[in-house]
């Protein structure tokens, strides 16, 4: 993708209602009729991935989608059995503007891989800063000190982007965040447990952004699907004391200026499904 094409994409008139910025879509069983869900509904989605071995087969499914686009991930829960295929996330790095899931898992279930998870980590935050223009949607259960610590040492907020997944850290720790240029994408459950909800009312209001984390929450009794994020922007606006009406124009615009980053020299990729044109269709 050139500049002209980013021009005009942010010229479109063809913007999304809806955000879910972490989604599993290649988890539920309709995959392909999700993907058409997210378009029909006009959902922005980021379809994230736990291992590169299901790049190809995410990017081929959303191809010719308008408002779904693929995450490059290695999921830290998975680094155990997977830290092998650090080298092909590598080599499938430059097709990529979206990387996700990755980061550190310090849970009693996943420590014992915590030393590969790290050195995991710090390759992807070091390929991420050396290619430059990436936009990171991490996780980091009880390690959100270690993330944001790799974060400052490898990943410059000049060489790339950091969206902080299901975020539960302190609101100190948040503050870093922020700092860093974090942005942080919010889900229900999120919002349902007070100190979560404290930490959510602090951020910034420009950082803010919306996933579901599907299918690992719940909505109306099931999975929840990336238009489900409808449902907990009314209670997103009153925490935040706005109208939902101004919460979706906000997040839209904070998914513009996350997907446009002014860094000099650096170009989205033109892989096909993960290129940088989340907010509209391809023109």
């Amino acid at each position: 993708m050139c500049s002209s094409d980013l021009t005009a994409l942010l010229m479109s008139p063809i913007v999304p209602r809806l955000i879910d910025m972490h989604c599993h879509l290649d988890l539920y069983p309709d995959h392909p009729a999700l993907i058409e869900e997210c378009d029909r509904h006009q959902v922005a989605t980021l379809a994230v991935t736990t291992t590169p071995k299901a790049w190809r087969r995410n990017i081929e499914l959303a191809s010719r989608s308008s408002h779904v686009r693929v995450a490059l991930g290695l999921h830290p829960q998975v680094v155990a059995e997977r830290k092998s295929e650090i080298a092909l996330w590598e080599a499938l790095l430059p097709e990529a503007t979206y990387v996700g899931e990755v980061g550190l898992d310090a849970g009693p279930r996943f420590y014992r891989s915590f030393e590969d998870q790290k050195a995991v980590f710090e390759r992807v935050l070091c390929a991420c800063a050396e290619a430059g223009g990436k936009i990171l949607t991490i996780h980091s259960v009880r390690a959100v000190g270690q993330v944001l610590g790799q974060l400052e040492s490898r990943l410059p907020p000049d060489r790339g982007r950091a969206v902080m997944h299901w975020f539960t850290g302190s609101k100190s720790e948040a503050r870093r965040a922020v700092e860093h240029g974090c942005y942080f994408s919010i889900n229900a459950q999120m919002l349902a447990q007070a100190r979560h909800r404290e930490t959510v009312a602090s951020l910034p209001l420009d950082r803010l952004l919306t996933e579901t984390d599907g299918p690992f929450t719940q909505a109306d009794g099931r999975p929840s699907r990336p238009s489900d994020v409808a449902q907990m922007l009314p209670d997103l606006a009153r925490l935040r004391g706005v109208t939902t009406e101004t919460l979706q124009r906000t997040l839209v615009e904070n998914l513009r200026g996350l997907v446009t980053p002014p860094i000099a020299g650096v170009r989205p990729s033109t892989g096909r499904g993960g290129d940088g044109r989340i907010l509209t269709d391809r023109g």
